[in-house]
């Protein structure tokens, strides 16, 4: 099932250096999200993102194994998530290897 996605950014305090998640697409059951972070290398990098429902639950993580200095930003993707049935938002959000996930939410709002 492919989803039209409306973006938006749900408004949270902004923190010096957090990862910022800068877009989402979703095709069936693969989430594509395009982070951007100021990766200095192993001491400080996005190390991953997740989708959660609207719920606050889990649906997936994507782990990112390495700094991504001289590709910001950057997209990586996930297979197999589950969007709950009837749902009618999901949330991104990303973490670094230094602060932890990141208060920022990425609101995707799903159409048919």
């Amino acid at each position: 099932m492919k989803y039209a996605v409306l973006l938006s950014l749900v408004a949270v305090p902004a923190f010096a250096d957090g990862p910022v998640v800068e877009n989402v697409t979703i095709d069936g059951d693969r989430f594509s999200v395009t982070l951007s972070h100021g990766d200095t290398g192993w001491d400080d990098y996005a190390d991953g993102w997740e989708v959660l429902d609207a719920d606050g639950n889990s649906l997936g993580i994507r782990v990112l194994g390495h700094p991504h200095v001289n590709e910001q930003p950057f997209t990586r993707s996930l297979s197999g998530v589950q969007i709950p049935a009837g749902a009618t938002v999901v949330y991104v959000r990303a973490r670094t290897n230094v602060d932890g996930w990141s208060d920022d939410l990425f609101e995707v709002v799903l159409t048919d």
